[in-house]
């Protein structure tokens, strides 16, 4: 069977086909499919179905072109590989959103539809909880999400928190007073703040107190009012902790919880205040549980390998009985 498609100007063309045709070559990989470019015409042979999904394909790319996003080849991929399950979601508007502008002018959007749906959640819910493995976007977009509410005044501060387990007792060991002990360990919430505002401004905003960043233990007796609240590393909360962390939510704030249950650093597991908040506050309907897994890794191919992997062996030899299901009734 033949389909022949018919784009608007050489620019879209060469948006769609990419550098050397590689955006073609990926679908017809993908699809089994033959890929023809001449000029601004496409024609595509192969099974019917295939066919349908390589125009799929095709109609989401354009469509992300047309909102003004370039895309990268990973995301090529990831829109080929969702369309190729049968997802039947709209790729376009997850590129096209623009959660945030760095002080470089870089937009920050949502890289995968459940990263999409994250985003949504945070402002839908006065309290969110994302699980999911490393390099899925948990902190970063929570940190973009912070600074939009920021920036629109929605809040006035921001509030950034993580229990201090790996530092443990050999904090006592570390050179300098509370803050210099525990700042080493608290650097990697800065990142995106770095990145996102510059670090002349983000320490102005620190000494301003409108960004805060504090261990978990020192957020007991404290009301956070009108305040964006995040809690990483959320695995590494006990039960009573992430009990006293819950409860500082005052009036005009809100809250985002991110943990990865596969990385666990407490000595007793079970003792998880994340693993454990999922079976207590399961039937609160007002709290946005959202579950990312491997396939919203936005890092270097191999991490995403690594992490399914690592699943793949763990189930196999039971040697983790976390898991996330729990995550699935109230999935966004």
């Amino acid at each position: 069977m033949n389909k022949e498609i018919f784009l608007n100007n050489n620019e879209e063309s060469l948006n769609l086909c990419g550098q050397f045709d590689e955006n073609l070559y990926l679908m017809e990989n993908a699809f089994k499919v033959t890929i023809i470019a001449r000029g601004n015409k496409l024609t595509i042979k192969g099974k019917e179905k295939n066919i349908q999904k390589t125009e799929k394909v095709i109609e989401e790319i354009l469509a992300v072109y047309c909102s003004g996003h370039i895309l990268e080849e990973q995301e090529i991929k990831y829109i080929i590989d969702r369309i190729g399950i049968g997802v039947k979601d709209k790729m376009s508007p997850v590129f096209s959103e623009v959660i945030y502008t760095t002080v470089k002018g870089e937009n920050i959007k949502s890289k995968t539809l459940q990263q999409r749906k994250y985003i949504q959640a945070i402002k839908k819910y006065d309290i969110v909880v994302a699980i999911g493995p490393a390099g899925t976007g948990k902190t970063y977009l929570a940190v973009a999400s912070a600074l939009a509410a920021l920036k629109a005044k929605e809040v006035s501060r921001i509030i950034l928190t993580r229990p201090l387990v790996e530092a443990g007792e050999k904090i006592g060991y570390l050179p300098g007073d509370l803050y210099e002990k525990v700042n080493p360990y608290l650097y990697p919430l800065y990142d995106a703040f770095y990145l996102m505002l510059g670090s002349e401004k983000f320490q102005k905003l620190r000494e301003e107190k409108i960004i805060e960043v504090v261990p978990l233990a020192y957020m007991r007796g404290r009301t956070l009012n009108d305040a964006f609240i995040l809690l990483d590393e959320a695995q590494n909360s006990t039960a009573d902790q992430m009990k006293m962390f819950l409860t500082r939510l005052g009036f005009e704030s809100r809250m985002v919880i991110t943990g990865d249950i596969t990385q666990i650093d407490l000595e007793k597991k079970d003792f998880s205040g994340l693993v454990q908040m999922q079976h207590v506050l399961d039937k609160i309907e007002e709290i946005g549980f959202v579950c990312l897994t491997s396939k919203d890794v936005i890092r270097h191919k191999l991490v995403s390998r690594i992490i399914e992997a690592y699943s793949f062996w763990e189930k196999a030899n039971n040697s983790h009985k976390f898991s996330n299901t729990r995550m699935q009734r109230k999935k966004e």
